[in-house]
C-alpha cells in the first residue's frame, strides 16, 4: 500500500515540476532551466547524502557497480527533463502527462516481459496487455476534442 502511495506522490511532483520547468523556460532556455534542475537537485541530493547516508556509505561504493550502464541514469535525467518541457510546451501538461505515463508503463512491461538490465522476468499476460490497450484508447478519448 505504501508503495503505491509513494508512486503517486512521485506522479503528482512530476506533473507539478514539468509544469513549473516548463514555466521557467518560458523565460530562459531550454537547456539553461534543465542545468538549473540538474544542478538544484544534485545540491539536495548531496545535502541528504551527508545527512543520513555518509557514514554509511562511502562515495567510492559507484566505482563497485557492476553494470557501469546503469550509472546512466543523470544522462537520462537530463534529456527527461529536456523532453517533458517540450511536450509539455507543445501539447500542454495533462496530455503530455497521460503521453508520457502510458509509454513509461508499455516500457517497463517490455522491460520486465524480457528481463531486461537485470529485472526479475516475469510471464506474459493478456490482462497487462489489454490494461495497456485501454490507456492507449483513453489517451486517445483525452485527446479527443468534441
Amino acid at each position: 500500500m505504501w508503495g503505491f502511495f509513494i508512486a503517486m506522490i512521485s506522479g503528482a511532483l512530476m506533473s507539478v515540476q514539468g509544469v513549473f520547468n516548463t514555466g521557467v523556460t518560458k523565460e530562459s532556455g531550454t537547456w539553461l532551466t534543465n542545468c538549473f534542475v540538474q544542478l538544484t537537485g544534485l545540491a539536495v541530493c548531496v545535502i541528504l547524502y551527508f545527512v543520513k547516508e555518509a557514514d554509511k556509505i562511502p562515495v567510492n561504493s559507484l566505482l563497485k557497480v557492476d553494470r557501469k550502464y546503469m550509472l546512466l541514469g543523470g544522462v537520462i535525467g537530463a534529456f527527461i527533463t529536456f523532453t517533458v518541457i517540450k511536450s509539455m510546451s507543445m501539447i500542454g501538461p495533462a496530455k503530455a502527462v497521460l503521453a508520457i505515463v502510458i509509454t513509461q508503463v508499455l516500457v517497463a512491461y517490455i522491460i520486465e516481459l524480457f528481463g531486461m538490465f537485470g529485472v526479475e522476468k516475469v510471464s506474459f499476460s493478456c490482462n497487462k496487455v489489454i490494461g495497456i490497450l485501454i490507456s492507449i484508447v483513453g489517451l486517445f478519448v483525452f485527446k479527443w476534442e468534441a
